[in-house]
Parts: structure tokens; C-alpha cells; sequence
């Protein structure tokens, strides 16, 4: 078989699993939900401590990036939703197995919010847009996606540092806290997630 067949077969088996994903029935997309939220759970494990802040690099972003692009439109979104509230129920689904209303009132809270937000955004844009599945349009719109979740994430980190100490620290010192030191990881996770999904989205439309 020439690779010139492959490729088309790879090309209309990408083609038919966005469309079979497309038209499930809810249950089945809600299904769909709960698995990437599981999936979230497990790269929510991946952490690294940072010593000057109470916010550590995870993997959790991937979770909400891939739920974006694999369930599409809303239900990444939804994904993301479910995976806060089995935290918030008080499942250890949240970094180092933690979960609680505590973690949603805790420094880190806003980029939960982030998660949920980005995975909207990319699933909207990659489900009804083709040529956003291309890598460079794929980079600048996980960057993007990126750069919400921190700045969420930043601001709550402000508001809780206010309401904890009392004064909070200035402007560039959250942003060392809570948004610069993440620039290079999520530069590369947006990077190697784009040739990721670059090469599992169609090209065209499954709708």
C-alpha cells in the first residue's frame, strides 16, 4: 500500500471519528465529558513546586486544551465543569489529590476557572472553524488559551493574597507569582500540543 493510501486512509478515519463524536446523543457526549475530566484528574497529578509561590506547574492544562479539541463546542467546556465539581463534592481530583471547597477558595482557584474558560474557547473555535486546525492557527490559539488561564488565574491569586495578608503584593509581583514563570512550559505544552492536534483533527468540515 503506497503512502499516498495511508495517508487518505488516516485522513477519512480522522474525518469519521469527528463526525461519529459529533453526532452522539447527549448521554453519550456527556459520557465523553466525564472521561476527559477523569483523564484531567490524572494530569492534574503531574506537579511541580515552585518555591515562591503557592502556585506549582501541573499538566492539568493539557486536560483542558485536549478536552477542548476532542469533545468540541460545549462539552469540553462541560468536561472541565465536571471536573471542578467532583473537587468542590470533595473528591481528590485536584493536584497532589486534593479536593474540597478549600482548593476552590484557595490561591489557585481562578485557573480552574481558566480550565474551563480555555476549553469553551477551543472547542468552539476548532469544532466550527477547519482552518484553525492547522498548526500555526492550532499554536496561536493554545497561546492564547494559555495566556486567559494565567491572567484568571493571576487575578484570583491577587484577590487571595489580598484577602489572606491583608495587603496584597503589587502588580509585577503577582505576575512573578502567578503568570511570568509559566510563559516557557506553556509556550512548549502550546507547541506540542498543536502538532498533536494538528494530526488528530480533519481538515475539513464533519458537521
Amino acid at each position: 500500500m503506497s503512502a499516498i493510501t495511508l495517508g487518505e486512509r488516516y485522513a477519512r478515519t480522522r474525518y469519521e471519528a469527528f463526525k461519529w463524536r459529533h453526532h452522539l446523543a447527549e448521554t453519550q457526549k456527556l459520557a465523553l465529558a466525564f472521561l476527559m475530566a477523569s483523564v484531567t484528574v490524572i494530569l492534574a497529578q503531574i506537579r511541580i513546586p515552585l518555591p515562591w509561590t503557592p502556585v506549582p506547574i501541573t499538566g492539568s492544562t493539557f486536560g483542558a486544551i485536549f478536552a477542548g479539541v476532542l469533545l468540541g463546542n460545549v462539552w469540553g467546556g462541560i468536561s472541565m465543569l465536571i471536573y471542578v465539581a467532583l473537587g468542590a463534592a470533595g473528591l481528590p481530583v485536584f493536584t497532589g489529590f486534593k479536593g474540597g471547597a478549600a482548593v476552590l477558595l484557595g490561591p489557585t482557584a481562578g485557573y480552574l476557572l481558566g480550565f474551563i474558560v480555555a476549553s469553551f474557547l477551543i472547542g468552539y473555535i476548532t469544532d466550527n472553524y477547519a482552518k484553525s486546525r492547522k498548526v500555526l492557527p492550532l499554536f496561536n490559539l493554545m497561546l492564547l488559551s494559555s495566556a486567559l488561564i494565567l491572567a484568571l488565574g493571576s487575578a484570583y491569586l491577587w484577590i487571595w493574597l489580598n484577602a489572606v495578608k491583608g495587603q496584597g503584593p503589587s502588580l509585577s509581583e503577582v505576575l512573578w507569582m502567578g503568570f511570568i514563570p509559566f510563559i516557557p512550559g506553556d509556550t512548549i505544552k502550546s507547541l506540542a500540543a498543536a502538532l498533536i492536534a494538528t494530526s488528530i483533527t480533519p481538515k475539513e468540515s464533519y458537521k
